[in-house]
């Protein structure tokens, strides 16, 4: 088949995925090996994408690891949000305006179209966009998912990595992919980094620090909603060394038990109140196994006290496990607050 037989029929095959209101997964087994082969196709020149929706859908996988029920399930409005914000994080907060090589991406057209509409300026991060606001984006950007993104990696995933359904609004890891992604998150976050700032690169220019602003794209700009509900449910004092962040100079600092860069997401069961030294001490690291006992026994109490959304899909066993997979990812630079 010549080179251009083969592209005509790889852009048919990709539109026939797109129009796939559901995928069923074609195989009950697949091993590391395979996901790796599949994995490097996909990031590689080899795949049929013309824009960056696969890259954000990736990491939008990747962030809701951990918001998968007991069948490996996690629903459209999870992943839209994440893919919503990424977006505009991308499109407002970094000026990358261009995501497909033809007419823009959808989920770009949308935000464009709302910052024009409500004079947004320039620069504005994804959570400062009023609540009711963000709902109206996020869900029409799950419906411009629904058409050109859950489908489209389906199928560039060879069949083999999640199944959906649009009627249920629902995806579904296969489970040696979710275990896979598990084992290398750290590593599969950082190359698909890597390839998404190449992508952007060639759509719209070389841009200064553009790895680093395509790192940040799920970053809050700030976490005081979370700290609202930890100082309303939970004592005043820092979660490490148990010094009142209330009185005085001492400031309160929202921290991830287990490290941003790793979980990629913020859950009000992985946040605690921290004090500045112990949160500027700690910063990417694991604090020991007696914290991570704290921690669970703080989320039991929190859970009897509050009805919590991020609580949904929460299971003790789900958090030491985010501790072990992160020590396997490399968090094992083990943290005890500073002595006093």
């Amino acid at each position: 088949m010549s080179a251009i037989l083969e592209h005509n029929y790889q852009w048919a095959v990709t539109a026939m995925y797109h129009k796939l209101r559901e995928g069923e997964l074609k195989h009950a087994y697949i091993t590391d090996e395979e996901i790796w082969r599949i994995f490097s196709r996909v990031m590689s020149t080899k795949s049929t994408k013309s824009s960056t929706y696969k890259f954000v859908l990736f990491k939008s996988l990747i962030e809701n690891l951990y918001n998968v029920n007991d069948r490996l399930e996690v629903n459209y409005d999870q992943l839209a949000y994440s893919f919503a914000k990424m977006f505009w994080n991308m499109v407002v907060g970094n000026g990358i305006t261009q995501h497909n090589t033809g007419a823009n991406a959808k989920a770009a057209t949308i935000i464009l179209d709302y910052q024009a509409a409500h004079a947004t300026p320039p620069g504005w991060k994804f959570d400062k966009v009023p609540d009711a606001n963000q709902v109206e984006i996020v869900h029409k950007v799950k419906q411009a998912m629904k058409t050109n993104v859950f489908g489209a990696l389906f199928g560039d995933t060879e069949e083999t990595f999640y199944e959906f359904s649009h009627q249920q609004e629902k995806l579904r890891f296969h489970p040696n992919v979710y275990t896979f992604l598990l084992k290398y998150q750290l590593l599969l976050v950082q190359l698909t980094n890597f390839h998404l700032a190449r992508m952007i690169e060639k759509l719209n220019g070389t841009a200064s620090g553009l790895l680093l602003k395509v790192e940040d794209l799920s970053k809050r700009e700030n976490l005081k909603p979370f700290e609202k509900i930890l100082l309303h449910y939970m004592d005043a004092s820092c979660f490490y060394c148990g010094k009142d962040v209330s009185t005085g100079k001492r400031s309160t600092h929202v921290d991830h038990f287990i490290p941003w860069s790793f979980v990629q997401s913020d859950q009000v069961w992985n946040l605690v109140l921290s004090c500045q030294t112990c949160n500027s001490s700690k910063s990417d690291k694991l604090a020991k196994p007696f914290y991570l006992d704290k921690l669970l026994d703080r989320n039991e109490a929190l859970q009897e006290q509050a009805e919590i959304a991020d609580f949904d899909v929460y299971a003790p066993a789900k958090l030491r496990q985010m501790y072990q997979y992160s020590i396997k990812n490399g968090y094992n630079d083990i943290w005890v607050p500073p002595a006093t």
